[in-house]
């Protein structure tokens, strides 16, 4: 008897290896028994180890154990526990033990519920299932091993030859979803089933499947089935399969990426994104891709993504493709290739506090966007820069000092002008209080003194796209260091003023000068005679300094206006006036060089400085004597609540967030002394939801048949040059629901101390582009996440975001409006799962809609869409996309696309 009860217990432990769940009530399902008519003997917790007393346990007298060739080896490392809410009856006679309602059985890790569980030790079996009763099938059989779960109709294992006949069987295997109306279990590593269907929807009713009479799976490794044909929506369709190989696994393995075909105008039939993904290790991958065209175009790109917890994160990415248009021999045929290197990278706070690395790079051919034949962002193709940026801070921990070490790059798309940093340096020291009195103490001006040093370092390269990395790139390249000295302090002067001295300090460092000189060889650019200036470029050391001294005397001025009657209880106004002054002598004087312009040395001299084309100028020309004045205002009102009885505080609201003006007068200056002055205001109405700022440009002085400024007043004092106005509103349906008091205390402290100022995103930038669903890029691509439908009746969410810009000039002989646009951009959430996001604008100056974009995606459960649409102008394109959402089966999708035009010179 013991030793079949050692059967018993090592098919519990061999069965739970396999996690295999069931759903519906097979055909071939076999009938629950219904309860014998019996004594109700529950038994709650009871151990088969403790039941040694029970006459039906005892185990007969077996002289094999005294036999001294070998004794057996204990298979049971754990207790085993077993319970039944009904009864629970042990047959002597049939040698079965039956569990019946609620069963539980458990084993180590492994825990086994079922209606009922019968254990026929006599036959060697194990039979669990679940009761029929009036209210259908329940209590269907429940495995249970460590952090798996599975459930099915009913099983039948035969735990001396390990061998099982499940019903109706459901599994899960890394997210492809099985269903099986019959299943054989051969051994630990095989299992046969009949009338397959496998599919990642995690509905009752699949929205999908693909449906099949056999297959075989091998539990955590792969699934090999026969021939198969995809069912949508229980409607089977002709797309048909001879045989199907899946791979299962919880890791990332390396596997062949299915290619999307179609046809172009210009390119002909083609294969685009076709490849191989490299699972190299749990740190980092790398996916290939290729497109082929059949006029002779073709592109690769690389891509990577790497992760090291707490550590570090980024992606990298790289493009190249060889462009053909036209059929070669004619006229129309061209050729040319671009590139792209992207790379992001970002550190994780934790991992190093004195210490910080991060690269943001986006760097190629200034015509990437424009001429890629696989590349579908249109909203890059808006932009005309492409800007990177890879640096390095360093705090010195128990010093002042911290460094950060910069690689820049920004190039121009529209001239192809490149500029890099590589690199740039830049040494801070914090400010230092030399003087200060014990304990920090700063009571007087001297111990308030505070100093300021800063070192940068510079490598600066400019060119353009036909010499990037080419040798002249680097000839051409400049280098220098300034040291920057900082000194000042303040001090209350009539208690209601601050007075500020401060005095700086700047030495900069060159390694190389120009020198001029005169060619009677060389041809002159501007007439095209002979005799021109030339330049020798002369490398060494070589430096200039100069300092300043100056002060500022500030104010704040407050003004307050109560009102008694009514909310509005009182108007504040806050002026902040200041009134700056600045001295710098002349150093030009001091290094300036003079050289003929013509054969006579005596004649036409031209003035210059050796320093022109340095990285930080040249040392200041003539003598800065100025005197800075501005003014600031802010004026804000408090609102009583609308419920005088209410305990809310009164309402502080922002009628004014700035009124600025500023001008300079420069007393060292012959003429033109006044600068311009500088006007700007800024408000935030409607609770933050429309910043409003204007600016200004008013110049006092008037101007000639030429356009240039003359030394004489306007007449009616200001001369305005230059107007901008710009507004910005964002709206929700939110705004319009009742929000409970504890939300709006949460948007009150989460909302930003600006409103509205931040730009809306009205170019569609934020819209996920066709293909980056269809190779994987797209946000939430591999989710296998599905909405909750419900009914959103007359509630129907919904953004908008609005930009009005106008800018007006006025150069004295001509005005006029040079900018004048509203653009708008937006979405409607028709349902949980229907969305459309729009974003276009108009040009009223022109007459003319602006670029304009729509997207309508759906979340379609185990599948997604999405259509990206440009209806007009000369990016007009389309993208289409649906396709599965679970990476296991990526490669079921549909995809079809329009590009726009490209641009080839």
């Amino acid at each position: 008897m013991r030793t079949n009860l050692t059967y018993i217990l090592l098919a519990f432990c061999l069965f739970s290896f396999h996690v295999i769940n069931a759903q519906e009530i097979g055909k071939k399902g076999i009938d629950p028994v219904k309860p014998v008519a019996t004594k109700k003997t529950a038994t709650p917790k009871d151990t088969i180890f403790n039941a040694k007393k029970d006459a039906l346990l005892e185990q007969p007298f077996d002289s094999i154990k005294k036999d001294s060739i070998a004794k057996p080896k204990e298979v049971i490392d754990g207790k085993i526990t077993h319970d039944a809410q009904d009864y629970t009856i042990q047959n002597a006679k049939d040698q079965t033990v039956t569990l019946y309602n609620k069963a539980h059985v458990t084993y180590t890790d492994i825990d086994l519920k079922a209606g009922i569980i019968i254990i026929d030790y006599k036959n060697n079996t194990l039979y669990a299932k679940g009761i029929k009763d009036s209210l259908g099938y329940h209590q269907r059989p429940q495995f249970k091993q460590g952090g798996q779960e599975s459930e099915q109709d009913s099983i039948l294992f035969n735990f001396k030859t390990k061998k099982a006949l499940i019903y109706n069987v459901k599994t899960d295997q890394n997210g492809i979803i099985t269903y099986g109306e019959k299943t054989k279990r051969v051994n630990d590593s095989t299992i046969y089933m009949r009338k397959l269907r496998f599919t990642t929807s995690q509905k009752k009713i699949p929205d999908y499947y693909i449906a099949t009479n056999k297959a075989k799976l091998v539990p955590g490794k792969k699934i090999i089935v026969g021939a198969s044909h995809l069912v949508l929506a229980d409607v089977p369709t002709p797309l048909f399969l001879p045989f199907a190989y899946f791979p299962l696994t919880d890791k990332r393995t390396s596997g062949f990426i299915i290619p999307t075909w179609g046809d172009s105008n210009s390119q002909g039939f083609f294969l685009q994104n076709g490849g191989y993904y490299f699972a190299l290790s749990d740190y980092f991958d790398l996916t290939m891709l290729g497109d082929i065209y059949t006029n002779g175009s073709w592109g690769l790109r690389g891509d990577s993504n790497y992760y090291v917890r707490y550590k570090f994160s980024g992606s990298f990415s790289i493009r190249f493709e060889n462009i053909i248009q036209g059929i070669r021999g004619l006229s129309d045929y061209s050729k040319s290739s671009n590139f792209n290197i992207r790379w992001n990278h970002s550190q994780d706070s934790k991992s190093s506090p004195n210490s910080r690395f991060s690269a943001s790079v986006n760097l190629g051919s200034s015509q990437y966007y424009n001429q890629s034949l696989n590349e579908f962002n249109n909203s890059q193709r808006l932009t005309n820069t492409l800007s990177s940026s890879i640096s390095y801070y360093k705090k010195f921990v128990g010093t002042p000092f911290n460094m950060n070490v910069t690689a820049t790059h920004s190039q121009n798309t529209n001239n192809n002008a490149i500029t890099m940093t590589l690199p740039s340096l830049q040494l801070n020291m914090d400010r230092i209080y030399p003087f200060a009195g014990k304990n920090g103490v700063k009571k007087n001006p001297l111990q308030k003194m505070g100093l300021n040093y800063s070192m940068s370092g510079e490598y600066r390269i400019n060119t353009t796209d036909a010499d990037f990395f080419k040798p002249k790139m680097f000839r051409e390249a400049n280098a220098g260091i300034q040291h920057n000295l900082n000194a000042n302090t303040n001090i209350k002067v009539l208690k209601h003023f601050t007075l500020a001295p401060t005095a700086t300090y700047k030495d900069v460092w060159y390694f190389r000068k120009i020198n001029k000189r005169f060619d009677p060889t060389a041809t002159n650019p501007v007439n095209g005679n002979t005799g021109a200036v030339v330049n020798d470029t002369i490398s060494g050391f070589t430096r200039f300094n100069e300092y300043s001294v100056g002060m500022s005397l500030s104010t704040n001025i407050y003004g307050t206006f109560n009102f008694k009657k009514g909310r509005l209880k009182a108007i504040r106004h806050t002026i902040r006036p200041s009134i700056s002054y600045n001295y710098r002598p002349n150093f030009a004087d001091a290094h300036n060089l003079t050289v003929p312009t013509t054969n006579d040395p005596n004649t036409d001299l031209l003035t210059y400085s050796p320093f022109d084309g340095g990285i930080y100028g040249t040392p200041g020309p003539g003598v800065s004597n100025i005197v800075g004045i501005a003014l600031n205002n802010v004026l804000e009102a408090k609102v009583a609540p609308k419920d005088p009885d209410s305990e809310e505080e009164d309402k502080k609201i922002t009628i004014l967030n700035n009124l600025n003006f500023s001008t300079s007068y420069n007393f060292a200056a012959d003429s033109l002394r006044w600068s311009p002055v500088s006007a700007s205001a800024g408000t935030r109405l409607f609770s933050d939801k429309l910043a409003l700022n204007v600016n200004a440009t008013l110049d006092p002085y008037r101007i000639n048949s030429k356009g240039q400024r003359i030394n004489q007043f306007n007449s009616g004092i200001f001369r305005v040059t230059n107007v901008g106005v710009s507004a910005n509103y964002s709206i929700s349906s939110k705004d319009f629901e009742k929000e409970k008091d504890e939300d709006k205390n949460k948007k009150k402290d989460t909302q930003s101390g600006n409103g509205a100022q931040n730009t809306p995103d009205v170019f569609g930038q934020n819209m996920n582009t066709t293909n980056g669903f269809a190779t994987g890029l797209g946000s939430n691509r591999n989710s296998n996440e599905t909405k909750v439908e419900k009914l959103y009746n007359a509630k129907i969410p919904w953004t908008l975001n609005l930009i009005y810009i106008m800018n007006y000039t006025n150069t004295g002989l001509t005005s006029g409006i040079g900018n004048h646009t509203m653009m708008f951009s937006g979405d409607v959430e028709l349902s949980p799962k229907w969305k459309v996001g729009f974003s276009s604008g108009y040009d009223i100056k022109n007459n003319a809609f602006t670029f304009t974009r729509l997207n309508f995606s759906r979340d379609l459960d185990s599948w997604r869409f999405n259509f990206n649409w440009t209806p007009f102008g000369v990016q007009s394109a389309y993208y289409f996309f649906i396709g599965v959402k679970s990476s296991v089966l990526s490669d079921l999708k549909w995809d079809k696309n329009r590009p726009p035009d490209r641009v080839l010179f």
